[in-house]
């Protein structure tokens, strides 16, 4: 009875502890959209030095653009790193019945890839990711071709 009670004690221990650690990534998260908010103001005093050409304010904002996609992909990357390697495999190759995401793009549009995250899709239940987070990996996948 009291190696059973031991057992499970420990197990659980070792479960919590393989769970924990989210909070350093959402530390990381915070400072990479400072990051770009830093790089767009950046592209903003640029716009200001005197140049009134349209062109040259479609490129800015065309930068920004790429910039905040950028930014973007690279949220959904950690996303996809902590939300779905534990059933489509570390690099993405799929594991069992969990098809592989490493080429998720090929097959789907990110609006696609955002539709199978927010309702699910087979054994995949809905909602495991919500919000800008799902927008965010919806992004990312949809770069793996």
């Amino acid at each position: 009875m009291k190696k059973a009670l031991l057992a499970l004690i420990f197990g659980s221990a070792i479960f919590l502890a393989a769970c924990g650690g989210g909070d350093e990534a959402t530390t990381d998260n915070n400072a990479t959209d400072n990051q770009g908010a830093t790089e767009n103001t950046e592209g903003d005093n640029n716009g200001d030095a005197g140049t009134t050409d349209e062109t040259t304010t479609n490129d800015e904002a065309a930068t920004d653009t790429e910039t905040a996609n950028e930014g973007a992909v690279a949220h959904g990357q950690e996303v996809v790193q902590k939300a779905c390697i534990s059933c489509h495999g570390q690099n993405l190759e799929g594991m069992g019945n969990f098809p592989a995401l490493n080429n998720v793009g090929s097959r789907l549009s990110q609006d696609e890839i955002l539709n199978v995250i927010l309702n699910g899709q087979g054994g995949m239940p809905a909602g495991i990711v919500k919000g800008e987070e799902a927008e965010a990996a919806a992004a990312y996948l949809a770069t793996l071709k």
